[in-house]
């Protein structure tokens, strides 16, 4: 059973007793209705009052969109709603996770690189702040896992690194930053631990395969800090941890192995008696594959609910989900005990955010400070320092090469390189945008530099049928210079290697050239060249032959603006360290 006066909520008696009589005054519908976390499909007024007027959803996370429209969303939110809600935000990388207009503070990953434990603190303190001024008062971070595995399709830059000490501090200082915001909470992820599978729960299975040795001392070491420090809440995974499950369960079939968001063994298990957790669980979101692929989902709202978890993300169909939940509370699948216990974390965690000593329509923070903390200089300014201290030259086999100046190396073509990605909301979002390419062409420029973009074969043919003509097939099986010519055409090549981190199923170079072109770094004997990763830092199990390899972790304008100042003053001005293993263990990118 939950104790209300411990870590991590602290009630006073006061407290203690607005829990249990509002759980006294609940109708089952409204007992039901807490469990869920929708995550909202619209910002009319008409349907924001109905989620909470007829669903009586205990919290929300929503789509993104601009300060101003958030924090009117949950204004009305929370004035129409009979019981506070809990407001979630992803604030991983900074107030941007909140709001379009927040600020980027910096990605874990880049972050990791730094090796200051300050920038983590301000992390989640900057973040959370924007978050915070327009109505969010939980974030779903930090991000708690560890990159194992250079092909997790996951986790990508949304880690502190692969070393557990690291992680240990790094999360730990993000909670106590987002903690400087009075009321403010965490829900750290993904609990029993990402990082180690090539696959995606989005998608299939994920499996953490530590022995329960293992485990203890990397994702146990960290969760435990965590908890022993006053996280507040736990987001469970869509990960199975068979040996776990197979401690607490030892007759347990394989086939009975569920993920944790379905896992007696590893909620109640695990989580509560052997780390001592007394917190808030949620699951991730439940149209991930990791957790349909289980069972129906008729079967699996009640099941998560009786495995031990407290709150649902999201609705699938709103009624039809609901009416899942409450049969399974029904029928007995999930116990009087079960969901006592459940709502008794649920709303102690709102009394811990101090929610329940307002009035309705004084929950919201002013208005008229909103702008003032969204995007402030003061943020800004950190995500410029940190991109000057994460900056991070992995491979450098040509100790002549830097710096970079306009006297030695006048003409530079970039190769912007993409990635096959699939197609989604990032890249239609991103559609528009000026390339990282263009931005760095511009900047050289700048600096005195001619640079200029490479034009593949295919883009030259795409050109000839875009004016009307018929394309140049030769242009592509033989159209290739002379490597006298290649070599005189620039003094020096930039590959920059822009590749999302994170959420693709295939997150790899994507070369549209045959051997011999120009966008495959094949010359890096013929002329210098500088390969740079500007997100995932992984580059170089693709194109191993790079003899001097950057890592930027993202292609922020002041990301850039850095680089760019780095490579004209040489090596000693890269001061950032390899967070994770950039060689992905292949013997032959060491070369």
């Amino acid at each position: 059973m939950v104790n209300m006066k411990e870590k991590p909520f602290y009630l006073s008696d006061e407290d203690c007793k607005w829990v249990e009589d509002t759980i006294a005054g609940m109708s089952v519908d409204e007992k039901i209705g807490q469990l869920f976390f929708n995550m909202g499909s619209s910002r009319e007024e008409d349907y924001l009052k109905m989620t909470v007027e007829k669903y009586h959803i205990g919290g929300i996370r929503y789509n993104p969109a601009t300060a101003d429209d958030v924090y009117e969303q949950n204004r009305i939110l929370q004035e129409n709603s009979k019981i506070p809600l809990i407001i979630a935000c992803n604030t991983e990388n900074g107030g941007d996770g909140a709001c379009v207009d927040g600020t980027t503070i910096g990605c874990q990953t880049k972050i990791g690189a730094t090796g200051n434990v300050e920038y983590a603190y301000n992390l989640g303190y900057m973040s959370n702040k924007e978050a915070a001024a327009i109505g969010c008062n939980l974030s779903f971070a930090p991000v708690s896992d560890i990159l194992y595995n250079w092909e997790n399709p996951v986790i990508g830059l949304r880690t502190y690194g692969n070393d557990v000490d690291r992680v240990v501090r790094m999360t730990k200082a993000y909670l106590d930053g987002a903690h400087a915001n009075p009321g403010f909470c965490c829900a750290a992820k993904h609990f029993p631990g990402d990082g180690i599978d090539f696959r995606d729960q989005h998608v299939a299975n994920s499996v953490n395969t530590f022995s329960c040795e293992e485990w203890d001392a990397t994702f146990g070491k960290v969760y435990q800090n965590l908890i022993d420090n006053g996280l507040e809440a736990i987001m469970a995974g869509h990960i199975m941890q068979p040996a776990y499950t197979r401690y607490f369960n030892p007759d347990i079939k394989d086939d009975d192995i569920m993920p944790a968001t379905l896992s007696p063994e590893l909620i109640d298990g695990l989580l509560r008696k052997k780390l001592g957790f007394n917190g808030m669980v949620l699951t991730d979101a439940s149209h991930m594959v990791g957790m349909t692929c289980r069972m129906k989902r008729c079967d699996i709202l009640p099941a998560a609910i009786a495995a031990g978890v407290d709150m649902f993300l999201f609705f699938n169909d709103m009624d039809e989900d609901f009416a899942s939940m409450k049969q399974g509370y029904l029928d007995g699948r999930i116990s009087e005990e079960r969901l006592d216990d459940a709502l008794h974390r649920i709303l102690a965690l709102k009394a811990h955010m101090g929610l329940h000593r307002k009035a309705a329509k004084e929950i919201m923070p002013k208005r008229e400070a909103v702008h003032d903390v969204i995007g402030c200089a003061e943020h800004k300014a950190m995500q410029k320092e940190i991109a000057e201290a994460a900056i991070t030259l992995v491979k450098y086999k040509d100790e002549d090469v830097l710096p970079l100046i306009p006297d030695r190396y006048k003409r530079i073509m970039i190769v912007y390189v993409k990635g096959l990605e699939a197609p989604g909301l990032a890249s239609l979002m991103s559609a528009n945008k000026v390339s990282p390419a263009q931005k760095l062409k511009e900047k050289l420029e700048e600096k005195g530099f001619d640079a200029f973009i490479f034009e593949s074969p295919i883009q030259k043919m795409m050109k000839q049928v875009q004016e009307g003509g018929k394309p140049d097939i030769n242009l592509y099986f033989a159209g290739k210079d002379t490597i006298s010519d290649f070599v005189g055409k620039q003094d020096l090549i930039i590959t920059l290697v822009d590749i999302a981190g994170g959420f693709q199923p295939v997150a790899r170079p994507a070369f549209g050239m045959t051997k011999g072109g120009g966008e495959i770094p094949w010359y890096v004997h013929e002329l210098p060249v500088i390969v740079i990763g500007t997100k995932q830092p992984f580059v170089l199990a693709d194109i191993p032959q790079a003899r001097t390899y950057i890592n930027t972790y993202d292609s922020l304008d002041t990301t850039l603006d850095a680089l760019v100042e780095k490579l004209m003053k040489g090596k000693e001005a890269f001061v950032g360290h390899d967070p994770v293993d950039s060689y992905c263990g292949v013997w032959d990118t060491r070369l």
